[in-house]
């Protein structure tokens, strides 16, 4: 009986049906899985990771910390804001520049800038 009432549904309804039976039992998968014993337990004293490897020196720091650019703080907003508008005539510039920075660009298609 059950077979002859799933022939008279439509495909659409059948792939509908089909989907939400198919999302109902990965949420109840992933529901149960969720809430294992082994995510619950508590941390004891000796599972705790050390803190050794936290900190770091201050002069290895300083060599990992990202230098500025050179050159960039040395101009005004005037001075930047006219070497893009050069760069923007060149496409392959214009790619450079939002890729690099606009010193980058500049110097590479231009030569040595001229402030």
């Amino acid at each position: 009986m059950c077979w002859s009432l799933w022939t008279f549904i439509s495909l659409g309804q059948r792939m509908k049906t089909l989907t939400l039976l198919l999302l109902s039992a990965l949420v109840a998968l992933c529901v149960c899985t969720g809430a294992s014993d082994s995510d619950t337990r508590s941390v004891s004293a000796g599972d705790t990771p050390s803190d050794e490897g936290v900190f770091v020196k201050r002069d290895l720091a300083s060599t990992m910390v990202r230098q500025k650019r050179a050159g960039a703080a040395d101009l005004t907003q005037v001075q930047l804001e006219s070497l893009r508008e050069v760069c923007e005539a060149n496409l392959a510039c214009e790619h450079m520049m939002d890729t690099s920075g606009i010193i980058a660009a500049y110097t590479a298609y231009y030569g040595p800038i001229p402030f």
